[in-house]
């Protein structure tokens, strides 16, 4: 069964060249006379090795790695780890899994922030002897005393220190005499600034607390806004591209590169964070989903997160159109999930083969078919793809079909099977029309009663006679193999499970995972490995699980169901 899918309206189009600021700057700064005039565009991907990559992270990383490629140019891997107290090498293993997996790669250039500390450190010194930094005392709670507000200056009694005094004491910051909290080191800016992030901001801070790489050599860190700027400037990166949070930073950013001794002067532009309806973006509240055991694991097929994706059956390709087709802009929006969706049915209408499997099985048996015959029918694996090959279905007296395909008294415009009813084809082998059913003490159907035509095999009648009843696939009872498989919906039935004052955790489907044993399969899915992917006939797109599935205990992930909301 083959689908036709369209690009939705109102989407095709959406990341034209023309739409993408950021290409328009690029090209700017590198033309004749522009501040990088002759010089290889240079990105740079930083993520913070303290969660599991998820579809938000995915478009900054197509945008950087992506605006790379565009302009022949290079994109670094750095691991943003100044911040010990969550990081761990195992998402640093993650990450660099998750972008090899979309297709990017960041050649020998992978860093880490951490191998800047020294860096850091002398930079921060050196504004302390321009009389740019200061050590400040003040306690969390008093620096919130002493912010002020709009139209008020903010305070530190500490300003005015002298530079001997701040060196002495940031050296014994280092030296580790003072605990947590004690004592910040803050940049010399403007306390009566308007952009409140230029109101001296704290540039180090005290945490003793042991490093996943630099071990307890360090007792102060850096702050982002103050390592960002360091790190991209000694790298030399071009374009430092961020999403817009950091848009209100930017003034910080310049400032940390025009007063610091650095070896180039890299440009920050903001783009609009991927926003998804029906998921969290957080990692804090992925982690949370995790620890709480609301979700297998980080990658649970029901998590934004790509490796959750990966293995609910989502292809590189899918995502990759996803991120290119949705744009790059400076307005935050909200996309429908189904969309992701769509690119993904898009790309596995392409690529998936197809195969029969019945779900909900019920006993089919063809009362006119010889007892102990059975035959085969070769079926292409792609639909009009002749290069994609053939695959023998096994056809005999029993059969399996969906229990929702018989109804023993019809609802009106019901076209599948019933007693007396239509024909009916079963897909590619034969029509057949049903006479009764078997029942057990319970009522319940057991067992399907039809005839067959044996002179329209292939599912054509010999005298061409029309056909009013539905095509229902099937599989061979003889030679099914049974498989678990798994139905995936929204993990979370709010379409805005962030919004107001709600509590996401209040807003989880408790029907987001469904679980069918003894599913039947046509015989070929018994070689199934981990992460193939086929469109069951009639079903939707189906994923063998990486973890679970294995030889004598297949299990399949439902991707995404045939039905296209976008579809045209």
């Amino acid at each position: 069964m083959s689908e036709e899918i369209k690009t939705p309206a109102g989407v095709s189009g959406e990341a034209a060249e023309s739409q993408n600021f950021i290409h328009q700057f690029i090209i700017e700064d590198t033309a004749p006379g522009g501040q990088y005039a002759g010089m290889q565009v240079h990105t740079r991907f930083p993520p913070e090795p303290n969660g599991y990559l998820h579809i938000g992270h995915c478009k900054a990383l197509t945008i950087d790695f992506g605006t790379a490629e565009k302009f022949g140019g290079i994109c670094n891997l750095r691991m943003d780890d100044t911040n010990p107290t969550k990081e761990d090498v195992e998402f640093v293993d993650a990450i660099k899994e998750d972008i090899h997996w979309l297709g990017f790669d960041w050649d020998d250039r992978f860093y880490y922030a951490s191998d800047y500390f020294d860096t850091m450190y002398d930079c921060a010194v050196s504004l302390i002897k321009k009389g740019l930094a200061y050590v400040c005392e003040l306690s969390p709670e008093q620096f919130k005393e002493y912010r002020g507000s709009i139209g008020v200056p903010a305070q530190s009694p500490y300003r005015d220190r002298p530079m001997e005094e701040s060196l002495d004491l940031f050296a014994r910051m280092k030296a580790g005499e003072f605990p947590n909290g004690a004592m910040t080191l803050r940049a010399k800016i403007d306390l009566a600034s308007g952009n409140f992030n230029m109101r001296d901001p704290v540039i180090y801070r005290i945490n003793h607390m042991h490093h996943h790489r630099q071990g307890d050599k360090w007792c102060i860190y850096p702050m982002y806004d103050f390592a960002h700027p360091i790190e991209d400037a000694l790298e030399h990166i071009t374009h430092s591209l961020c999403s817009l949070e950091f848009e209100d930073h930017r003034p910080l950013y310049n400032w940390v590169v025009e007063h610091c001794d650095l070896p180039s002067k890299p440009r920050q532009i903001e783009f609009a964070r991927l926003g998804i309806d029906h998921t969290v973006m957080s990692k804090r509240k992925l982690r949370a989903l995790v620890e709480g055991g609301k979700v297998s694991g980080w990658d649970d097929p029901r998590m934004p997160t790509l490796c959750g994706l990966r293995r609910r059956g989502y292809t590189p390709q899918a995502i990759r159109n996803f991120c290119e087709r949705i744009g790059v802009a400076k307005a935050a929006s909200v996309v429908e999930y189904g969309f992701l969706e769509h690119c993904l049915r898009e790309d596995l209408n392409e690529h998936a083969q197809r195969a029969m499997a019945v779900l909900r099985p019920v006993k089919l048996t063809i009362t006119n078919y010889p007892e102990g015959q059975s035959e085969t029918f070769e079926v292409e694996n792609l639909p009009n793809v002749p290069e994609a090959g053939t695959r023998s279905v096994s056809f005999s007296r029993n059969l399996f079909v969906e229990a929702d395909d018989f109804l023993e008294t019809p609802i009106p415009k019901y076209k599948r099977l019933y007693p007396e009813g239509p024909e009916c084809r079963l897909k590619g082998a034969y029509l057949i029309q049903c006479t009764g059913c078997v029942k057990d003490a319970e009522g319940n159907v057991t067992e399907i009663l039809a005839t067959y035509d044996p002179e329209s095999r292939g599912g054509n009648p010999a005298d061409g006679r029309k056909v009013k009843g539905a095509t229902i696939h099937w599989v061979d009872a003889a030679t099914a193999v049974e498989a678990e498989v798994r139905l995936y919906d929204n993990l979370f039935s709010d379409a805005d499970p962030d919004g107001g004052d709600k509590d996401f955790m209040d807003c989880l489907n408790e029907d987001s995972l469904e679980v069918l044993d003894h599913c039947k399969l046509e015989a070929s899915l018994a070689s199934a490995q981990p992460a193939d992917r086929f469109q069951f006939m009639r079903l939707g797109y189906f994923c063998a699980d990486s973890k679970d599935s294995k030889p004598g205990h297949l299990v399949f992930n439902r991707a995404v169901s045939l039905k296209d909301g976008f579809k045209k």
